[in-house]
């Protein structure tokens, strides 16, 4: 399906029949940073069906995750909550059973939904696969090539393939909930060749010069406490960027990765056409971390720049008029809030364990007071990774490497400096600003350490 057919969709809320609960599909990438869409103003990479799901929907333009890593991401996703409060900060830690029972998937299958997963699950190594009505999930990080029926099968592909396979099976008069979670753009860690897409892909991108970014310049790196410099994202560094030409192959390659996410969701949207389910069913799109391309002289994510914390999300709601499609929103949303949208547009209430704010009334167009700050954390180390938390507001940003001693303190004027290229931590004109920041972030940490699930939740005051 080409933008032209996709923006032919209906798009009003007559199409929906009284009463009928919407299909819900949640599409999630791995390691797909903000702007690597056309959509989001990237020039380069190809993404025409994503591309018009922004055009028919709603693209909220300030995504950002609480914590820059796939597990525990992926449980805030699931559960719209902070790493302090579900636990999950390594690759080990499963959902206990009632986290389980709360996360969205499952709420909405008590509700009478048909809930699907298909891809990367990507907490702990217990599989919930009797949980769901459709499973074909896989443990880990899986691997990009895979046997299907006798043919070698690259897994974007397979799990479009089931993706049509779950929505093939889906009968009328019970509402579906389909969850896609996407290795890509992830690379394969342990390949030397880290960015494997489809060989038959190869061409796209050839030929191109990729902009090499700004903050690339080695006194950027520089400027990073020790302990960045000799950190997990430098060594990515140097097998992924660490040369002009590798660069070049590897931007180039994680672009074509990211285009054959956008063909399954083609495809996706096509058969939700062929089956007619297209008019009632809802589509959002994010990805679960960012992705540094050099910026910093780093790679991978994990820190607070940017580049690591910021994500897409796209909301494509055929049931909305007219004067929702194609809307950008500037709220900061964040990857906790993703469950309890999810569940109000099923028409449910969120668990109270939940600490995310639905976005339905910025998808509806509403004006509603939204969160001026939010809190950031990452408490995952392999010994390589320094643990960082910090404060994003609108307009600046402050973190902190939690075990240097003496502290190493970032700040940034996201207003003036957007690519955060000069730290204002030591200016003596920003010590009042420091120090009001500091106290923000000592404020959410003692207010997520001392809350407990069930109990009402609201973000500590200024």
């Amino acid at each position: 399906m080409n933008r032209r057919e996709l923006l032919a969709l209906p798009a009003c809320a007559a199409a929906q029949k009284p009463g009928e609960r919407p299909n819900l599909i949640f599409l999630l990438t791995d390691d797909h940073r903000w702007d690597a869409l056309g959509c989001m103003g990237n020039p380069v990479v190809k993404t025409p069906h994503i591309d018009g799901l922004a055009e028919r929907g709603v693209t909220f333009t300030h995504h950002f995750v609480t914590t820059s890593i796939c597990m525990t991401s992926r449980a805030s996703f699931f559960l719209g909550q902070y790493a302090r409060t579900h636990g999950v900060n390594d690759f080990a830690t499963d959902f206990t059973a009632e986290q389980l029972a709360a996360s969205y998937p499952q709420v909405m299958r008590a509700a009478g939904y048909r809930v699907g997963f298909i891809g990367k699950y990507g907490v702990g190594n217990r599989l919930p696969a009797d949980q769901y009505d459709y499973w074909a999930g896989f443990p880990g990080q899986g691997r990009y090539f895979v046997e299907r029926q006798g043919r070698r099968v690259h897994l974007t592909e397979l799990m479009g393939e089931q993706a049509l396979e779950f929505l093939r099976g889906c009968g009328p008069g019970r509402p579906f909930c389909l969850s896609v979670s996407f290795k890509a753009p992830h690379v394969q860690d342990e390949d030397p060749r880290q960015f494997l897409y489809d060989p038959a892909h190869e061409q796209m991108y050839a030929g191109l010069t990729m902009p090499v970014p700004k903050t690339a310049d080695p006194r950027y790196i520089s400027a990073l406490p020790l302990a960045v410099q000799r950190s997990e994202n430098r060594r990515r560094w140097a097998v992924r960027f660490g040369t002009p030409e590798l660069f070049q192959e590897s931007v180039k390659a994680y672009y074509r990765l990211i285009s054959e996410v956008d063909m399954v969701v083609g495809r996706v949207v096509e058969e939700l056409r062929r089956t007619g389910a297209a008019e009632n069913t809802v589509i959002a799109f994010s990805g679960d971390n960012g992705f540094y391309m050099g910026e910093h002289g780093l790679a991978g994510k994990w820190l607070m720049h940017e580049e690591s914390i910021r994500t897409p999300l796209i909301v494509y709601d055929p049931r909305l008029g007219h004067a929702q499609r194609g809307v950008r929103r500037t709220e900061m949303a964040l990857n906790i809030d993703l469950a309890p949208t999810l569940l109000e547009l099923a028409g449910l209430k969120p668990t109270a364990s939940m600490q995310g704010r639905s976005l339905v009334p910025l998808l509806s167009g509403g004006r509603p007071r939204w969160r001026q700050e939010w809190f950031y954390e990452h408490a995952y180390t392999n010994g390589w990774i320094p643990r960082t938390e910090g404060i994003r507001t609108a307009g600046w940003k402050y973190f902190r490497y939690i075990d240097l001693n003496p502290a190493f303190e970032e700040l940034y004027d996201l207003t003036k400096d957007p690519q955060e290229t000069t730290n204002l931590a030591g200016r003596p004109e920003q010590a009042a600003r420091l120090r009001e920041l500091r106290g923000r972030w000592q404020a959410w940490r003692a207010h997520l350490e001392a809350w407990r699930p069930g109990q009402p939740w609201s973000e500590p005051g200024g």
